[in-house]
Formats: C-alpha cells, structure tokens, sequence
C-alpha cells in the first residue's frame, strides 16, 4: 500500500492521522483540522482506510458549511448592529429637532423653555433646602430635614439558625441571599417588617450617587423570570415603558430616588443587587448593625 498524507508541513503515520469525528458535527469550528490523504494512483486501499477517507471526506463537506453558516450569521448580525445604530442616530435626530422647535416657539412667545433634564430638578431641590435653612438660622429658627422617601436594604446574615418568622420577612423583601440589597418605601409596614429581622439586616438612605452607582455597576433586570443585566435602555423601554412611561436608566433611577408613583414596578423590575462582601469582613458581625458593641 503506497499512500501520501498531506498535513500542512507534518507527514506523519496513518494511525496519527485518523481522529475521532467529534460528538458536534455541527458546531465545528473552522479551525478545526482535517486531515486531506491522497492516494497514489494504482495503490490497493484497505477497507479500514477507505472507511476513514470517507469519514474525512464529510468532515470537511461539514466544516465548510458551518463556515459559511457562521460567516453568514456575522454578516447578519454586523448588519442589524448597523441598522440599530443608524435607527438611534434618526431617533436622537429628531429628539434634537423637536428641543430646538420648542426653543423657537418658547423664543417667539417670549417665554422660557425648561430643558426635560432631571439634574436641573434635582439642583433646584438642593437650592430650595439651602434657602430654607439659611431663612431658618436668619430667623433664629430650626429647620426640620425633609423625612427621606427611600430605603436600601442588605442581608448581612445566612440561613443557620434562622426561625421561620425572619426567614418568611426576608423571602417576602426578596433578600434571599447573604449580601443581596433592595430598594424599599418608607412606610408603617415597612418599618414593621424591618423590626422583625433588626439582627439579621443593615439599611440606611441612599444618596442621589448612590442609587445612580447602584443602578449602573451592578443593576440587572427581571424579564421573564430571568437575570438580564441593563446593557441597554432598550430593555427597560420593552419591559417598563408602555405600563409605567419610563423609558431609559436615568428615568428609572429618577423614579426610585424621588420614590415615584411607579416606585413599586421599578424596585421590582430590578433584580436584587448582588453585592461583595466589606473589605476586610464585619467587624463584631454577632451584634445587630444599630445595636451597641460592648464587652
């Protein structure tokens, strides 16, 4: 028997050139090798050997196919990639063309047009409450802070020696796990169920920075009962936008720092945050985080 292997720069035995035809035809990739035999002309080709030439003829049959299905499905993909981004560009387009229309109209009525931008909301609240402590001391008076609206939740406790009461108020606040944090109201029964599981939570109020940081590094959403992470405000558009009008991340960290009329299918349209573990560990972790840490 005379055969001649062709492998790139290598030529070695028939045993090390026949392999195992692997268990996924389908998802080979187009590394993947194939070995090409030829054989010289006249030369009598065993059985075994035929079996394998033809094995090695389907091999690469279904590797050039899966190339091309694989180049095909890039090319679709780069594709819509293209069409959505130039379908962004028209949207942001006419978005900038409706504000300076507006501009005009408000220009040529002699008003004022207020940018639909949340910080000038958000600065002009901050002014308010300045203005109003500085009237306050003026007029030898005390100001009283605004109660806060929000309240974000940690879990700092697992599940040993849990009783079944704490345990049911935790599963209903969705703090399932050990570090996982929520967005809560401040209410009556909020409160009451806070009491219940003191020993086993910490919470405090968050800042404007806080949400905002919460939200962007490690927000991740609820669509149909799956863990999808905010890549885009696209999914909170589809999931959000024709119930409750909120269309993109900042609205929905609007609407859960000023605790809005959709507060409730905000908070639970976020997945519960799955946060680290403080650097350097709890310190006295056996005593509640309010509680005091003697002897």
């Amino acid at each position: 028997v005379v055969l001649r292997l062709e492998l790139g720069e290598q030529s070695p035995s028939i045993g090390s050139c026949v392999k195992r035809a692997p268990a996924k035809s389908t998802a080979m990739a187009a590394r993947y090798l194939v070995p090409v035999t030829n054989v010289a002309e006249g030369a009598v080709v065993p059985e075994k050997v035929k079996l394998k030439l033809a094995r090695d003829a389907s091999l690469a049959e279904e590797k050039t196919k899966a190339v091309a299905a694989a180049k095909k499905e890039l090319c679709e993909q780069r594709e819509s990639l293209k069409k959505r981004t130039q379908d962004y560009e028209k949207e942001y387009a006419a978005h900038q063309k409706k504000l300076i229309d507006l501009r005009r109209e408000a220009k040529l009525g002699g008003n004022f047009f207020v940018e639909p931008d949340y910080e000038k909301e958000y600065a002009a609240h901050q002014k308010k409450l300045i203005d109003l402590r500085r009237e306050a001391k003026l007029g030898g008076n005390f100001f009283v802070e605004p109660e806060a609206k929000l309240l974000f939740v940690v879990r700092i406790v697992g599940i040993i020696k849990l009783s079944p009461k704490p345990r049911k108020v935790l599963q209903l606040l969705r703090l399932k796990q050990l570090h996982n944090g929520v967005f809560l109201k401040v209410n009556k029964p909020i409160l009451q169920m806070l009491k219940l599981v003191q020993p086993y939570v910490t919470y405090g109020y968050p800042s404007l920075k806080t949400v905002r940081e919460l939200v962007y590094k490690r927000g991740f959403v609820k669509v149909t009962k799956q863990r999808i992470p905010i890549s885009d405000n696209a999914v909170i558009t589809k999931g959000l936008g024709e119930k409750t009008g909120i269309q993109g991340t900042e609205d929905l960290i609007h609407e859960i720092y000023t605790v809005g009329p959709h507060f409730k299918q905000a908070a639970n349209f976020l997945w519960p945050f799955k946060l680290s573990a403080p650097r350097g560990g709890f310190k006295c972790k056996r005593h509640g985080y309010c509680e005091m840490k003697g002897g």
